[in-house]
């Protein structure tokens, strides 16, 4: 007997049995061949046809069942081990041995046979089967027996059928073979001896064409795996189960229903029906890896002399390095069409400047394709989009020269502008450039003219799409002026400590005495604030530094400097006077003499 010749053989039971699943080998008609060194796996279901009732002396017939049958090749002794894959006790094997040389439909009586219950017999454990230490040839059921029985003397040629069933339990198991006599040898895969891979691989060629099935020619491997041997067949299945049982056979050409797919080949001896199985996969090149490409935005131009129709020239071939991801682009194709029929049929590629025929937006497909295998491709879309421009005005900027030098050169805060530049539309950003090309960029917030007036070129950003239109700012210094004027206020809010809080607008009437009417005046800490327009005080404020502070006030004509002005802000002390005194005055002197009275005024000259 060969040594761990052995037949794992899984049962499942299904909860419910549809006949349309095909043949099961739960009938001596589909009894399975065991072979040589053949591992079998079965996917099975209920009993097919009742065959055990009156055939046995085990008093026993099949509940789930699966049928064996076994052509030896030596004389010499044959029995097996059947072991449960669960230890539970409860788990109930039995078997029955038909032959020799017995037919199906004429099976006669069981020679050998063992329904002994492992859990009523006490056993130790659940095996079963047939070895040399047993004398006798039938047990059962229930206590009788220890679930062995003797095993058989055979004759090279004979064929016997073997029936494990399970009356308790759900565990599949597995049947080691004992004795001295052998099997017929199975068939081999050759494709092992020649160096060439089983497995198929072919692009996907039939509509829907990412869907990733195709169709293979599963006969493509069948002198592959047959190779010397010339007494085989060779058949395909889709599931271990069919190809065990040699049900369901594939034709050729085959559509894959998954992908990868593994696909199961018998290989059957056609003298001794003995078989091997192999596999092999089934694999649909989806075409090459790519990166999606994110949408090509441009904004519209005049390059075709109309800047708002939406339609701009796209170099295509700029979104190849973004596709590729690294990739070689000597691998790869890549070509552009409008449909994704052209893509896929690689029909009308477009060329690398591409004047888009769909205003504002329209989608493209790009074929990405294996350069040594082009049937290997992948269509992805991609959306073209143009963005309008912003619109853009231009505007004028008027700025005072109060630095104390009368040179018409100031401090502007450009972004002053911006309401105007951009017609107060939100999302809208500016940029200054002090050059016409844009190239050399200014502080918007504080810029110092060079010349008298200037010109600052403008960008206004739409700040969603990156598009800008140009515009100009104009900047104008003016050396009209407005006049210094001073606060005074005495300490006495309740705190003597030289700060007051003053009523800047009380300041107006001085500041602007004799000029126009209709000028606006702000006030400011700083003369740079009054500058740029940055931090206003508002109408009141209160100084910071006791007793005395200069601040500045920006007088201004429709937004424009006219002049900025000192406002002294002072805070006067009260009188420290002394506030109880006492004189006395002698009546007898009256009227010849005087008293002089004084307001006591303390550190301090009495006549102020």
């Amino acid at each position: 007997m060969k040594l761990a010749l052995k037949i794992s053989v899984l049962i499942i039971f299904l909860l419910c049995y549809n006949n349309t699943l095909g043949q099961q080998p739960t009938d001596c008609i589909d009894a399975v061949i065991a072979c040589g060194n053949s591992n079998v796996n079965l996917n099975v279901s209920g009993v097919g046809t009742q065959e055990l009732s009156g055939s046995n002396t085990c008093s026993s017939q099949e509940n789930n069942s699966v049928w064996l049958k076994v052509t030896l090749v030596t004389s010499g002794t044959l029995g097996f081990t059947l072991t449960p894959n669960s230890t539970a006790i409860t788990e109930d094997y039995d078997f029955f041995v038909f032959g020799p040389n017995a037919t199906c439909g004429n099976i006669g009586q069981a020679i050998r046979c063992s329904t002994t219950n492992p859990s009523a017999a006490n056993q130790g454990n659940n095996l079963t089967g047939m070895n040399d230490s047993a004398s006798d040839t039938a047990e059962g059921p229930g206590a009788d027996g220890d679930s062995f029985v003797k095993w058989l003397d055979v004759l090279a040629g004979e064929t016997y059928y073997i029936v494990i069933d399970r009356p308790i339990g759900n565990s599949p198991f597995s049947l080691q073979w004992t004795g001295t006599a052998q099997f017929s040898d199975p068939p081999s895969d050759e494709s092992g001896t020649n160096g060439m891979p089983l497995n198929l691989e072919s692009c996907d060629v039939v509509t829907p064409f990412d869907n990733g099935f195709t169709t293979f020619n599963l006969t493509d491997n069948t002198s592959l795996i047959a190779g010397t041997q010339s007494d085989v067949t060779i058949t395909y299945h889709e599931n271990i189960s069919d190809a065990n049982i040699g049900i369901n056979e594939l034709s050729s050409p085959y559509t894959n229903i998954n992908n990868p797919q593994t696909i199961h080949a018998r290989i059957t001896n056609n003298t001794t029906g003995c078989f091997e199985l192999t596999n092999f996969q089934l694999n649909v090149n989806l075409g090459p890896n790519f990166s999606q490409p994110i949408d090509y935005e441009l904004c519209d131009d005049s390059a075709d002399r109309n800047n708002t129709n939406g339609r701009v020239i796209f170099d295509l071939s700029s979104k190849n390095p973004e596709i590729l991801n690294g990739q070689n682009p000597s691998d790869i194709n890549i070509t552009y069409h409008t449909s994704q029929l052209n893509a896929e049929t690689r029909a009308n590629p477009l060329p690398n400047a591409y004047y888009n025929s769909t205003p504002f937006n329209e989608q493209l497909f790009v074929r990405v394709e294996d350069a040594l295998n082009p049937d290997c491709k992948s269509v992805t879309p991609l959306n073209l989009v143009v963005h309008l421009n912003p619109e853009a005005f231009n505007d004028t900027l008027l700025q005072c020269d109060e630095d104390g030098a009368i040179d018409e050169r100031t401090i502007f805060n450009l972004n002053q502008a911006n309401t105007v530049l951009t017609n107060g539309v939100a999302g809208l950003s500016t940029k200054f450039y002090t050059d016409s090309a844009r190239t050399i960029e200014a502080d918007g917030n504080a810029f110092t003219n060079t010349s008298n007036p200037q010109t600052i070129y403008v960008d206004v950003i739409n700040d969603s799409t990156g598009c800008s239109s140009p515009s100009e700012l104009t900047l104008n210094v003016s050396v009209t002026d407005s006049e210094d004027t001073e606060l005074v206020e005495c300490d006495n809010d309740g705190t003597e400590d030289g700060y007051f809080n003053f009523i800047l607008t009380n300041a107006d009437s001085d500041i602007v005495a004799g000029l126009p009417s209709g000028l606006s005046i702000s006030y400011f800490e700083t003369y740079d604030d009054a500058l740029l327009e940055t931090n206003n005080l508002g109408s009141t404020f209160t100084n910071t530094n006791p007793y005395s502070q200069t601040i500045y006030a920006r007088v201004e004509n429709a937004n424009n400097c006219y002049g900025i002005s000192e406002v002294v802000l002072t805070v006067n002390e009260l009188p420290d006077i002394e506030t109880e005194a006492l004189a006395y005055y002698c009546l007898n002197d009256y009227p010849k003499r005087t008293t002089s009275l004084n307001a006591a005024v303390i550190n301090d000259n009495p006549s102020n």
